[in-house]
């Protein structure tokens, strides 16, 4: 049966379809179904519905289209070559040039194309977001949608709105197979998300076939019991239908929307639609061709736009983006003017800069033999810090009290349902969803931090990673370091997870080792735009050291520097972070008055360590001495390459137990006592 037609909507939304099978077959690999069933959808709406200026594409108050199932990109690349958005440089310039080519779709999965295999954020102006891991995308959106609430509630007027945008979201049967969906979702209802649009592709496909082998839910059941509104889409080509459905998106003002659209998979395929064929593989040039003729498009022309669609677009999304975004701009200049401070905090978080002063109240810390637990100067810092800065905004995994992650200031307030200008987020126990929703609110401007026990990073490891790859500056908290958790023993003692989160490229984990290197250690991260900061904090007293004796803290700006020193060169090295650092101290204490000459480094963060500069790295760790000692409570993957072949580690290397945290560091042989030994061989 034919579905050609001259129709310039079917015209448009076809092509689409035929980009999309071109660039997957031409590469030889991709997911051409997917965007072949969702094109009326991406179409709908991208051209019809949101609010969206192609010639702006960071424009602040724009609408948020995400595409969760990432495995589906050409969707996304097809759609936003058509829509004619523009490109952006580094600096946020717009240039006069496409941020989709039709060179770099015909370039699809290969070296130097922005249409990679999955969106990548950056690599092209509207890509809001690296997809790909399925359910990252909605739980990102999730946050996108906060952001948008916090804004609105904070700098709003009733004579002039700023914000008011929507965040749209389509996603797949495999999405929402993911926890963490499940798990953003739960929070999206919470909170009664109601500028959040999921659209969920029901086509019952998965790459291993028919969805009816593993899943059988009912998912609006399921959504509905979340808190969800819950509409369907019959025929994912019914625009009308769909527009209806988004309509009463709009109309609905308590609750997220699920709008679940069913979709025949590979659709106009007439040998492949409707099976797994068409997922994850091309469909074969014979079969594309006998879909563009299903189509009523040139068989034999690829990578065709046909006359009139682009045109399409330009007279929908941007006719109507413009408009929008004009009218934007008088409110802008209107709010300026009568609004001057807020609009100041609010120019620092469009150009992703902190506003001056934001450090002015960082703490020092007297020295004290009894110290405190870094998570404790953790939260002093962090309350310092935020106060100064309007727009960080963050919280904990149900576990504020003990993460000591809990804005505490006059004004800093609850972010709740309906009441949306507090500062302090409940994620409640869902830390996959937490990763991946300040991810979406570090993509919106606002300098996110999420918290939890340090063992919990297993659940949060898909969010840190995204973090890390799309170089948002997002700050993890991570309490409960290491053994010294104690009593709770070996399922909540950390200890490989150090070197876990230190093997993320570009991930800057910090340990600090006393109250003044915390300080410090926010210092640097802060001042990092373009990667995520991780602390990995105690829950047990460590001492505060005496900095008339000891280096300067603000060496930890270089992640690692001499915390003390002997004359010439040492005979040995002690090398800490954390809560062990006290004892290279206190080993360097007792090796020195038996006549060994000892520098103590301390190690903060490896991470900005090895990217210093050779000078600096030897000047720190002299080649020509070999004794070094290490002290972690973790393993020693990580430590090899600064303790070397002939080096020694005093450390874990199985699994902790429960007991009293010091009677546990005495089971292990973790001490000043073992370090000494070590140092003499």
């Amino acid at each position: 049966m034919s579905v050609a037609t001259t129709n310039i909507q079917t015209l448009a939304i076809d092509t689409i379809r035929a980009l999309s099978m071109d660039a997957v077959q031409t590469a030889n690999s991709g997911h051409p179904g997917t965007p072949m069933a969702l094109a009326p959808v991406a179409y709908q709406v991208f051209n019809k519905t949101m609010t969206y200026d192609p010639a702006r594409p960071h424009w602040p108050n724009r609408d948020r289209f995400v595409l969760s199932c990432g495995h589906a990109s050409m969707l996304l690349y097809s759609t936003l070559h058509l829509a004619g958005v523009k490109a952006v440089d580094k600096s946020g310039k717009v240039l006069d040039e496409l941020s989709i080519k039709l060179e770099d779709i015909k370039n699809f999965r290969q070296i130097g194309s922005v249409c990679a295999g999955h969106p990548e954020f950056a690599e092209a102006a509207g890509i809001e977001t690296t997809t790909g891991p399925l359910g990252a995308g909605v739980s990102n959106s999730v946050g996108m949608a906060m952001a948008e609430k916090w804004l609105a509630a904070n700098y709003n007027t009733d004579d002039e709105v700023l914000f008011d945008y929507n965040t749209y979201a389509l996603c797949s049967d495999g999405d929402l197979m993911e926890g963490v969906a499940c798990e953003a979702a739960s929070v999206a209802g919470h909170l009664k998300l109601d500028n959040l649009c999921w659209l969920y592709d029901d086509n019952h496909i998965t790459i291993e076939g028919d969805t009816d082998l593993s899943f059988s839910e009912d998912v609006a059941t399921r959504f509905e019991g979340l808190g969800w509104n819950v509409l369907r889409v019959d025929d994912a080509n019914d625009t009308k239908a769909l527009a209806a459905a988004l309509e009463k998106f709009h109309a609905c003002k308590d609750k997220p929307t699920l709008i679940i659209v069913r979709s025949v998979i590979g659709w106009g395929a007439p040998n492949k639609q409707n099976t797994h064929g068409a997922h994850g593989a091309p469909l074969g040039w014979d079969e594309v061709a006998l879909a563009k003729k299903a189509y009523g498009l040139p068989t034999d022309e690829k990578f065709y736009v046909p006359e009139g669609v682009r045109e399409d677009f330009a007279s929908n999304v941007g006719a109507r983006g413009s408009e929008a975004s004009e009218a934007w701009d008088a409110v802008w200049a209107k709010y300026q003017k009568s609004n001057p401070e807020k609009a100041a905090e609010l120019e620092a978080m469009f150009a992703g800069k902190l506003p001056e002063g934001w450090d002015k109240d960082i703490p020092v810390f007297e020295a004290s033999e009894k110290g405190d637990a870094t998570r404790n100067s953790s939260g002093k810092v962090l309350n310092a810090i935020a106060k100064n800065i309007p727009f960080m905004i963050g919280g904990s995994a149900d576990l504020a009290p003990s993460n000591k992650s809990d804005l505490t200031f006059e004004g800093a307030g609850d972010f709740l349902p309906g009441q949306y200008k507090g500062r302090n987020l409940h994620f409640g126990i869902r830390e996959h969803a937490m990763s991946g929703i300040v991810n979406g609110l570090s993509l919106s401007g606002l300098r996110s931090y999420a918290a939890t026990f340090f063992v919990f990073s297993d659940y949060m490891r898909g969010g840190l990673r995204l973090s890390s790859i799309m170089h948002q500056p997002v700050i993890y908290i991570l309490t409960h370091d290491s053994i010294g958790v104690g009593e709770d023993g070996p399922t909540h003692q950390p200890i490989e997870h150090l070197t876990a989160c230190r093997a993320i490229p570009g991930m800057n984990v910090f340990r600090p080792g006393d109250a003044n290197e915390v300080a410090e250690c926010y210092r640097a991260a802060m001042n990092i735009s373009d990667h995520p900061s991780m602390f990995v904090l105690s829950r047990q007293n460590m001492p505060t050291l005496d900095r008339t004796k000891y280096a300067a803290a603000s060496g930890c700006s270089r992640g690692g520097y001499i915390l003390s020193d002997c004359e010439g060169t040492p005979d040995v090295i002690l090398m800490g972070s954390g809560s062990e650092l006290y004892m290279a101290v206190d080993a360097a204490t007792e090796l020195t008055a038996a006549g060994k000459k000892v520098r103590v480094v301390s190690m903060p963060c490896m991470d900005i360590f090895a990217n210093q500069d050779q000078a600096y790295i030897d000047s720190v760790l002299p080649p020509e001495v070999t004794n070094r000692v290490a002290v972690e409570a973790g393993i020693r993957m990580c430590w090899d390459r600064w303790i070397g072949s002939k080096g020694k580690f005093v450390g874990m290397s199985g699994f902790g137990a429960s007991g009293p945290f010091d009677a546990v560091y005495e089971h292990f042989g973790i001490n000043t006592a073992a370090v000494v030994a070590a140092a003499k061989g």
